[in-house]
């Protein structure tokens, strides 16, 4: 593990930017309220960083944030503090906070600092110097909290990073490999009931109406199944997103079709009964998985 000193170095942070940071001690102490309230603002903004809000002791938190903000200003940069940004990066580990949120927020308390010196000191070169400081700082913050998820990823290694790479490879060009089989499956399928289809067209013109209609638009509801079930794979092999969707609807064309034989051989009314129950509950189920996916954000 890289010491504070080391890291300073690499991002050029020098004693002159320390000095800097520490100039803007009593401004930040006068801002320190409304940053709070803005950063504040920003987290219960987002709906994944509110959950974990709400779920904490928020006071604590909040002042754990401003303690946090102030450090930024002390002037005092050394190893203690590099272990002060590590613990803050492990309890976001610990919670469960996605890492693109530790960036997100970083961008808009850069953004609070940056703005509020621009608006803070008349000379340009002063300004200058100083966003530059802020800017190592928060760069800096960032990098060592980061580093916490790292950490994380490195302790789920089983064997090691280089063979489970290669066993992640192959599993996907494998799962790739069984998609294009049960795609030109589907294909093979389709053009069978296809055939069937025709078959059942065969049946109305010899006579049998009633018996070549039922079983055609049977014929048409598996076509249709077939079609759906084509299509969503192919999607799924473009990158899309798997639609479960898909797979009710199959269902609920199966038992249509199942019901509309049951019709043509005048079954008892209790297996009828049963099949309509059964298609209930499937639109039931359908229309609630819809509401679901309908709130998922698109990719």
């Amino acid at each position: 593990m890289m010491t504070m000193q080391e890291i300073r170095d690499h991002y050029r942070f020098s004693d002159d930017d320390a000095e800097l940071l520490l100039s803007l001690q009593p401004l930040a102490e006068q801002q320190r309220e409304r940053f709070s309230q803005e950063f504040y603002d920003y987290l219960y903004g987002l709906p994944e960083t509110a959950a974990i809000l709400n779920g904490a002791n928020r006071p604590r938190l909040r002042e754990m944030h401003t303690t946090w903000f102030m450090s930024l200003f002390s002037g005092t940069y050394d190893n203690h503090y590099l272990n002060h940004l590590t613990r803050i990066g492990h309890a976001h580990v610990k919670v469960g906070l996605n890492v693109h949120f530790v960036n997100a927020a970083m961008n808009q308390i850069r953004h609070f600092l940056l703005n509020l010196i621009d608006s803070s000191y008349e000379d340009r070169e002063q300004r200058r110097k100083l966003r530059e400081a802020v800017e190592k700082m928060l760069d800096i913050n960032l990098d060592v909290m980061s580093s916490s998820y790292r950490e994380e990823e490195l302790k789920k290694v089983f064997l090691s990073r280089k063979v489970e790479s290669f066993l992640i490879k192959a599993t996907e060009r494998f799962t790739y490999g069984l998609n294009l089989v049960l795609v030109l499956a589907l294909a093979v399928v389709s053009i069978a009931i296809v055939t069937m289809f025709g078959w059942d067209i065969v049946h109305v013109f010899k006579g049998d109406v009633e018996k070549g209609v039922f079983t055609a638009l049977g014929s048409l509801l598996i076509l249709w199944m077939m079609i759906e079930l084509l299509d969503n794979e192919i999607k799924s092999l473009k990158g899309g997103r798997f639609s479960i969707l898909v797979f009710i609807g199959v269902v609920i064309v199966a038992i249509i079709r199942e019901i509309l034989i049951s019709t043509l051989r005048h079954d008892d009314l209790k297996k009828q009964a049963f099949l309509a129950a059964t298609l209930l509950i499937l639109g039931i189920v359908y229309y609630l998985v819809s509401r679901v996916q309908k709130d998922l954000p698109k990719v």
